[in-house]
C-alpha cells in the first residue's frame, strides 16, 4: 500500500493540510501527518492539530512527501536543512514530491525542479528558480506534483491519488454521495 507523508511545520495552512490528508485517506492511501518537535502543531490560523508521527529517517520509507503551505509554515520547511535533505533524497530515489502554495519554495532550495514544470502561489514564478512555471491549478511533471494555494487542495489531492492509481471519478462520486446523506 502506498504511503504519503504530509509535513506539518508550525504555521502550516490548516485548510490545505487537512483537506489533502482527508482526501488521500478516503482514497485508501496511508497518509500520515508528520510533525517536528511537539506533537501538537500550531497552524497559521491558531488551530492546533495533532500529528501522527515525528519527522525522522522513517520518512524515507514513504512513497511521497508533501509540503503544504502556510505562513510561516512554508518558510519553516524551507529553513529546515533536514527537510531540504529529505526532499533531495526523495528526488534522487525517484520518489514523489508534492508541494503547494508557499511549500513550493522548498523545491527550489532543494534543487529538485530544474527543467520541470511547476506551479505555485500567485507571484511565485520568480521564486521557483530552475522550474518551468505554468499558471495552472495543478501541475504534475515526472516525480513532482505542485499546486497553487488555499483554494486548490482538492484538485491537488485528487492528482496525488491519480498518481497512485486511484480512480478519482469514483472517489468524487463517493464523497458527494456521502455528503448527501448516503452510506
Amino acid at each position: 500500500m502506498n504511503k504519503i507523508a504530509v509535513l506539518m511545520a508550525e504555521g502550516f495552512e490548516e485548510g490545505e493540510t487537512l483537506t489533502i490528508v482527508d482526501i488521500l485517506r478516503r482514497a485508501g492511501l496511508v497518509c500520515d501527518m508528520i510533525y517536528f518537535g511537539d506533537k501538537l502543531v500550531k497552524g497559521m490560523h491558531g488551530m492546533y492539530v495533532e500529528g501522527d508521527k515525528a519527522f525522522g529517517e522513517a520518512v524515507k520509507e514513504y512513497d511521497m512527501i508533501v509540503l503544504p503551505g502556510g505562513r510561516p509554515g512554508g518558510q519553516n520547511l524551507k529553513e529546515n536543512p533536514e527537510v531540504i535533505k529529505m526532499v533531495q533524497y526523495f528526488n534522487n530515489n525517484n520518489k514523489y514530491i508534492g508541494a503547494m502554495c508557499s511549500g513550493t519554495v522548498v523545491l527550489s532550495d532543494a534543487n529538485v525542479i530544474e527543467g520541470k514544470k511547476v506551479t505555485g502561489y500567485t507571484g511565485y514564478a520568480e521564486k521557483l528558480i530552475g522550474g518551468i512555471f505554468i499558471n495552472e491549478v495543478v501541475v504534475a511533471d515526472q516525480n513532482i506534483v505542485t499546486s497553487q494555494g488555499p483554494a486548490t487542495p482538492y484538485p491537488f489531492a485528487y492528482k496525488i491519488a491519480e498518481v497512485f492509481g486511484k480512480d478519482t471519478a469514483v472517489l468524487r462520486e463517493r464523497m458527494l454521495y456521502n455528503f448527501a446523506g448516503g452510506k
